[in-house]
């Protein structure tokens, strides 16, 4: 492969992946502070479809991402408040509220089906768009595409680096012990909650926007809520493994539609829906690989040691306790 169709390869990449980073960057902030939010599926959807009607309205597409964040913070902190307040199930308010905004979000957004809109423009950098190989791979982007890698950056950061990340950790390990130390589980639980369902509507937002322009249905973000919470485990709740993750998955994206091209006969379905199955066969790996047969076929062997270590995930401890049990 020579270097222009390889950056290409590596641009689309980036730019394909990026809703599906911010949604899981989101949903990693939320769970380890030990909430889980299954209303991403049906919040991206309604994201997008309130993010691509604003912006039809105003000719905006700052008010459009607007519109679409505050929609996935509004749908978080639902969750937040039945689960942490009203101490409901967490997993039954998320699976009831993704149905409920992804019916929503397609009956509200029936009159915006199939017409133009706004689309978010390239942002080249100046100065290193012309690089040979790397300008056309890294700096000729929308800001959602850059945006989305700074928030990988930021997410690490921010969790592993910051005084405030410490303090969501320990809330998602051992709430009891944070509250001995003068903190406010649920408030933090609540507010992070908050800040991961507002990154994952900008992701709504981002597809109606910028990767999928327009609204319709089927949108073609169908299905990513379910795949950015499996992301979130197979990352084991690591920001930078989250996105290997996220990016994983947008090549195996790619490689379908280039497969679809190779073999024309094999139904176009097939290849559309190859990359959930395969994810859901990684996220069984990752479960094998913590088995003791397992770590004792890899106590003599350096290579796969190094390959559990990266692979082996450890949930947040207290993530998904009902709040009545703390």
């Amino acid at each position: 492969m020579s270097e222009w169709p390889l950056s290409l390869f590596v641009a689309s990449l980036l730019a394909g992946a990026a809703p599906l980073i911010l949604a899981s960057m989101g949903e990693t902030l939320t769970e380890k502070a030990g909430l889980i939010n299954l209303s991403l599926d049906g919040a991206i959807l309604l994201s997008a479809m309130t993010g691509f009607a604003a912006a039809v309205e105003t000719q905006s597409l700052l008010v459009g991402f607007a519109a679409g964040a505050v929609t996935g913070a509004a749908t978080a902190a639902v969750v937040a408040l039945m689960s942490l307040y009203l101490g409901q199930s967490q997993v039954a308010v998320g699976f009831v509220l993704t149905l409920t905004t992804k019916d929503l979000a397609y009956f509200l957004g029936n009159s915006y089906a199939r017409i133009p809109g706004p689309q978010a423009p390239v942002c080249a950098v100046p100065g290193l768009e012309a690089l040979p190989w790397l300008g056309p791979a890294l700096f000729r982007h929308t800001l959602v595409t850059y945006g989305a890698m700074a928030a990988i950056a930021l997410t690490w950061f921010f969790l592993y680096r910051s005084r405030a990340g410490l303090v969501l950790r320990a809330v998602g390990e051992n709430p009891q012990a944070a509250f001995a130390r003068g903190i406010n589980a649920r408030s933090v639980q609540f507010f992070y909650a908050v800040v991961g369902g507002l990154l994952v509507g900008l992701s709504g937002a981002a597809f109606s926007l910028s990767v999928k322009p327009g609204w319709g249905r089927p949108q073609g973000a169908e299905g990513m809520g379910w795949i950015a919470l499996a992301l979130v485990i197979f990352g084991g709740w690591h920001p930078l493994k989250v996105a290997v993750g996220a990016y994983l998955f947008a090549v195996l994206q790619m490689l379908g539609i280039t497969f679809q091209g190779i073999w024309p006969s094999i139904p176009s379905q097939v290849f559309q829906t190859a990359p959930f199955p395969l994810m859901i066969f990684a996220l069984v790996l990752m479960h094998v690989s913590q088995r003791p047969k397992v770590e004792r076929w890899a106590a003599d062997r350096p290579w796969a040691q190094r390959v559990l270590r990266f692979v082996r995930a450890r949930a947040p401890r207290a993530l998904g306790r009902p709040v009545l049990d703390r």
